[in-house]
């Protein structure tokens, strides 16, 4: 037996538009494979909803929109989002989506951050030395967890367990 994942279609970003209900929000879909060294999920906004501006300070994310439209934010100006558009955003630029009027459902994919891991708390001068990166520390490269399902607000606070707009329960993953 190979512990290689085999390669192959994960999942028909078409048909999970096409057979999303109007109250389906969020993760519809997240790439789960052992031993991947990648990230990925389908997202589903509601009609104008938007996800806070934010910054990714280590991962560049793909984006590729698979349904409905929007506008993306950034320090460069407004871009109008459709159907079949592909979208680069490098880490460390400040971005915000924000939904049309039918909602908007998008594709990201990027690099799969390792685990977190559970040790000693560093010293104050090995904490200095290193990295919040070395260390595990920060966001997670995902935030799906702190989109609300109900509205798409990204939490500002990283622990919330609710959205801060309309009460939600937010992801527990």
């Amino acid at each position: 037996m190979s512990s290689t994942p085999a390669p192959g279609v994960v999942t028909d970003t078409a048909r999970l538009v096409r057979d999303a209900s109007d109250g389906d929000r969020g993760a519809l879909w997240r790439l789960a494979e052992p031993g991947r060294q990648l990230d990925s999920n389908v997202i589903r906004l509601a009609p104008d909803a938007e996800v806070a501006g934010h910054v990714e300070p280590d991962l560049d994310v793909l984006v590729c929109v698979v349904g409905g439209g929007g506008l993306l934010e950034t320090a460069g100006g407004r871009q109008e989002l459709a159907p079949g558009a592909v979208v680069w955003l490098p880490h460390g630029v400040r971005r915000s989506l924000t939904a049309g009027p039918d909602g908007l459902c998008y594709l990201t994919v990027h690099r799969r951050r390792p685990g977190l891991t559970v040790g000693p708390a560093p010293t104050a001068a090995s904490a200095s030395a290193s990295s919040a990166v070395e260390y595990g520390g920060g966001e997670a490269a995902c935030l799906l967890h702190l989109v609300c399902p109900g509205c798409g607000r990204l939490a500002q606070e990283s622990g919330a367990r609710f959205c801060s707009r309309c009460g939600e329960e937010l992801s527990a993953d």
